[in-house]
Formats: C-alpha cells, sequence, structure tokens
C-alpha cells in the first residue's frame, strides 16, 4: 500500500454502501481513513470515490448523500480539497454507472444522478507538474531478471520521481559506491530511448552485480548525488494515535519502498495552522499535534552481523529540493502515527 501511494499521482477510493459496511471502514481503526491519510501524506491531492455497492440499498440518495457527507468533512481535515474530490454512486458487480447507465438496472440511479460517470471523473483528472529539469531521482520499488530475448538481465522498477534518464547513460546505486549503465528503458512492454519525470519504467542494467541492487535503493547520476543521511530533522502531522510519542519512542520509517527501524526525538510544538513554535523540547507527543522532531536511523531489521552499516542510513532529500523525495511516513506496531516532510538533513 505504501510503496504503491508513494508512485501515485491520484487516487480511486471504492467505498461500500451497503448498511454497516462503509461504517466499518470508516470509523476509528477502519481501513478507509488510515488509506486516506496515508495517500495524502505522499503528495497525492486528486481523489475519486466511487460510492459501490448502491443496489443493495434500493439506490438511495439518501444514503448516497450520507457517505458523501461524513466522507467531506473528513477529507476536509486530512487536507484534501473539495475542488479535487469527486464522488460517482456505482453498482460494480452491475456495471452501473462505471462507463454509461444504458442498461436497464440503472433506471432507478438515473432519476436522481444525471453526473458523470466513474470513467469520466477518472478522465478529468489534471497531470500533475514534472520536475523534468531537476536531477534524475529514481526509488527502486522492486527488482527482478528479465524472461525476454529482448529484455534480459537485471532490471529494477520504480517511479522517476524527477529528471530524466536516457539508454546508454551511467547511474550511481545509492546508498554504496556502485554505477551502472542503463541498458534497456522499458514501460508498458515497449523499449524507449528515454523516460521523464513521473514515468513508471523498467531500467535494465549492465556493469553491475544484482548483489547491489535492492528494493529501497535510489538511482541518480554520478555527478548530483542524494545526500546519504542517519539522522534528518522533520515536520510531521501526528494522527488519532493512542499511544503519545515520547522521547526515544522507537518507531519504523517509511520513505518509498525502504523502511527502517528508527528513534525520534521531538523538537517543537507547532501550530498547526501558522506553524508558529508553542513548544520547545516537548516531553510527549499527543494525536492531532504538529511538531518538529529529530528522526535518528537504527539500523536494518535485519541482523546487524549479515549487514554492512550503510544499511543503517538512507538517501534523502529535504522537501524543499525534491518534494517526492522529502516525504516520509512514521508507524509503530502496524498503525500509520505520523507524516511529514524533511526540513533539513544532518551532516
Amino acid at each position: 500500500m505504501i510503496s504503491g501511494a508513494s508512485q501515485a499521482d491520484c487516487a480511486l477510493l471504492l467505498v461500500d454502501a451497503t448498511t454497516g459496511e462503509f461504517e466499518a471502514g470508516f470509523d476509528k481503526g477502519g481501513q478507509t481513513r488510515e488509506h486516506l491519510l496515508l495517500v495524502r501524506s505522499l503528495g497525492v491531492q486528486q481523489l475519486v470515490v466511487a460510492v459501490n455497492k448502491l443496489d443493495n440499498v434500493e439506490w438511495s440518495k439518501d444514503r448516497f448523500d450520507e457517505i458523501v457527507e461524513s466522507l467531506s468533512a473528513f477529507l476536509t481535515q486530512s487536507g484534501f480539497q473539495t475542488a479535487k474530490t469527486t464522488y460517482a454512486p456505482v453498482a460494480g458487480f452491475l456495471g452501473v454507472n462505471l462507463v454509461d447507465r444504458s442498461m436497464p438496472e440503472a433506471t432507478e440511479l438515473s432519476r436522481w444522478y444525471t453526473g458523470p460517470t466513474l470513467v469520466e471523473l477518472l478522465d478529468r483528472l489534471e497531470p500533475p507538474g514534472r520536475g523534468i529539469d531537476a536531477p534524475f531521482r529514481f526509488p527502486v520499488t522492486n527488482v527482478f531478471r528479465g524472461q525476454t530475448a529482448t529484455s534480459s538481465g537485471f532490471a529494477v522498477a520504480g517511479r522517476i520521481c524527477s529528471g530524466v534518464v536516457q539508454v546508454g547513460e551511467r547511474v550511481r546505486v545509492l546508498p554504496g559506491d556502485e554505477s551502472a549503465v542503463i541498458k534497456i528503458i522499458e514501460s508498458d512492454g515497449e523499449s524507449l530511448p528515454w523516460a521523464a519525470a513521473g514515468s513508471s519504467v523498467h531500467l535494465y542494467l549492465s556493469a553491475i552485480d544484482p548483489i547491489h541492487l535492492s528494493i529501497g535503493s535510489v538511482l541518480c547520476p554520478p555527478t548530483s548525488l542524494v545526500p546519504i543521511v542517519s539522522s534528518f530533522v522533520a515536520q510531521v502531522i501526528l494522527f488519532d494515535i493512542q499511544i503519545p510519542l515520547t522521547i526515544g519512542a522507537s518507531v519504523e520509517l517509511f520513505h518509498h519502498a525502504r523502511n527502517i527501524p528508527a528513534t525520534i526525538t521531538p523538537l517543537e510544538i507547532l501550530d498547526r495552522v501558522s506553524g508558529a513554535v508553542i513548544k520547545t523540547n516537548p516531553r510527549v507527543l499527543s494525536k492531532g499535534m504538529a511538531a518538529k522532531v529529530r528522526i535518528t536511523l537504527r539500523g536494518s531489521t535485519i541482523s546487524e552481523s549479515s549487514v554492512s552499516s550503510s544499511m543503517a542510513k538512507l538517501p534523502l532529500e529535504t522537501f524543499k529540493t525534491n518534494k517526492d523525495m522529502g516525504r516520509v511516513l512514521l508507524r509503530r506496531s502496524g498503525e500509520t502515527v505520523a507524516a511529514g516532510i524533511v526540513l533539513s538533513i544532518d551532516t
């Protein structure tokens, strides 16, 4: 979920209109709330909500309006803009309002809904701006061996955060001191001479031992390296957590496809609206707070005896330098506790 959301430009949320089912997912502790918080924290701004299974509630307009009202308040509070959030009543099993409403089963829905279909709403999404002029950044989400005659050898998959890459270009693999050459660029099964920011591609590499390739690595130009950090300062928003975060609290840091154990040290509590400092050196951070914290990596989750010290470091940039490379999530015991942006890197 986190790896996929970190590569997304927009989100499609599917909720069940059946009585009791929507409430089970949306109430505190439900996955609907957590998934929305995750995608927004990872930079997704455009959202399409499909209210599904309306046939189970007799195509009730009141039920649709109730769900929209409940979601709208939460989405606004979570940072989604009303103008970039749309809703569509659908019945997926019957195919009603997915592409059209021409079938007999859509008669009841058409009595009160005359808006766009789900596909039409998806077609109206606006492509976000791309950092094509920025240095090339490519977080690796998968490593695999190609199986076709034209695409053989080891490859990495992911989404280009910024910049442009072309066949024959040499790139560095971070963390570490290894470099590789781009042999093939592939997207949707098609071989390309180059690819730019926003593209999800497979990069086939040569001149590197695959042992140096791993999920969470970052590819970049040798002339513009991503800083490798073990400690940094971030501004975070705490979610609806039950147990407060204290000095030295253990968390799991997520950055694209990489997750590393870490500890946090609260530095300042901030006003969520103005950003003004309310308190310095707080001992405890509780739900709903905005805070500035220092995050220190603690190494890999696997045995430290078999992992080099570089595994405790992370290729990371400030949010001001590169928005995609400067977002982080914090989780604890399977729960997302906070999300934020990197303000500065400790050297």
